[in-house]
């Protein structure tokens, strides 16, 4: 018994549909930007959700224009230090890093 190449068709579609689906569960769609001072430091895209993300360098500015919340951390390994703060961030929003606190070297993705 043959199967119909419209019914593979649409079997190969939905498989297809469930990996796409699978992959966009484990990335924050969309793009973080960092900057020192005015100039771009880096632009990251479709970051995991997991783990701790570091900047390239310490940075000033993050806009995320991802679909997740991030929280920014003055460390490199996400951790806030004595003393010192973490920064929730929206989605679609800015921060400006406090000249007295440091700069941003590390960031999470709220999931």
């Amino acid at each position: 018994m043959s199967v119909s190449r419209s019914l593979r068709a649409l079997s190969g579609i939905v498989l297809l549909g469930v990996a796409l689906t699978a992959c966009d569960e484990r990335q924050a769609l969309g793009t973080i930007e960092a900057r020192h001072e005015s100039e771009r430091v880096e632009k990251i895209s479709n970051p995991g959700v997991d783990g701790c993300h570091r900047f390239i360098e310490g940075v000033t500015h993050v806009d995320n224009y991802t679909q997740n919340d991030i929280v920014l951390y003055p460390t490199a390994d996400c951790t806030e230090p004595p003393g010192g703060e973490s920064v929730y961030l929206s989605t679609q929003t800015s921060d400006v890093a406090v000249p007295s606190e440091g700069l941003w070297r590390s960031f999470t993705i709220v999931h």
